[in-house]
């Protein structure tokens, strides 16, 4: 069953500031046919593209991303000047970025969150990624939020272990005190797990079905302004656009399947037209 909008509850703002999309007679077609305007609401993942391919990305889909997510480690061990470059080409095509959760988590766990900090300011990067996917951090949020702050960071959380398989309800009701823990501490946004896979993780049984119950709690906890479901495939994309309809922020989506999410969330996609919540209202003559 498709859902509707919940007002939110919590009002902070998950991702960058919308852009508008560029005018032209693409825009100008797609409000004929009832095609709404529709803010950034997709968080696509950089796991160590080169310069060039990112900067195509950006040039042809900026209008659509949220805030980029420089995932995993690669930015770490790839030359400086290439992860310079691609945070800068970022920065001129208006679109805000994020470090993944891993390098954080190695950080805390060797001792050095000071020094990460410092470096991922240095790169002018806009946010870092908590979390304890695969790791578990005596730090209180608070203090984690204020020396990011002191940097210039802001903050988003992640929810969920890496390994830790499908969530069940105590799971979850656990991570939904986490998250409004991390809030209370001052971050900005809240992220759902599901590694690469979406399958044996999260929301995703071991057969990659969706658990749409589980869903509505984080909804219902944070709100679609704050709280961000990692879909990392297909049929994880399309089962929370599916049920939430184009409101639902989605994250860890690959730039080249960026598009299709996009056109799947405005009704163009052919599966995505022949359902209510997404299909783009017929215009009035």
């Amino acid at each position: 069953m498709s859902k509707t909008v919940r007002t939110p509850r919590v009002r902070r703002q998950a991702g960058g500031a919308a852009r508008a999309e560029a005018p032209g007679r693409l825009a100008a077609y797609l409000e004929t046919i009832g095609v709404p305007k529709i803010p950034a609401a997709t968080s696509p993942f950089d796991p160590g593209y080169d310069p060039a391919t990112l900067e195509s990305h950006l040039l042809q889909s900026a209008h659509l991303m949220s805030i980029l997510k420089l995932s995993m480690a690669c930015w770490q061990i790839a030359s400086e000047q290439a992860t310079r470059a691609k945070i800068a080409s970022a920065k001129r095509n208006g679109v805000r970025t994020t470090t993944g959760g891993g390098p954080f988590e190695v950080a805390v766990a060797q001792g050095r969150l000071t020094e990460y900090l410092d470096l991922v300011a240095s790169l002018g990067v806009d946010r870092i990624e908590c979390g304890e996917g695969f790791t578990d951090m005596d730090l209180p949020p608070r203090d984690v939020v204020r020396m990011a702050g002191e940097r210039g960071l802001e903050v988003q959380f992640e929810v969920g272990k890496k390994h830790g398989g499908a969530f069940s309800e105590d799971v979850v009701t656990g991570l939904i005190d986490q998250g409004l823990a991390w809030l209370d501490a001052g971050a900005v946004a809240i992220v759902v797990e599901a590694r690469e896979s979406a399958r044996g993780v999260g929301l995703f049984d071991d057969e990659g079905r969706f658990n749409a119950s589980f869903a509505d709690r984080f909804a219902d906890a944070f709100s679609h302004e704050v709280v961000m479901f990692e879909a990392p495939n297909k049929p994880s994309q399309f089962a929370l656009l599916d049920h939430f309809g184009p409101a639902v922020h989605l994250c860890n989506v690959r730039l080249e399947e960026l598009l299709r999410v996009e056109i799947y969330r405005r009704g163009l996609h052919s599966d995505a037209f022949a359902r209510p919540n997404l299909r783009p209202p017929r215009p009035q003559r």
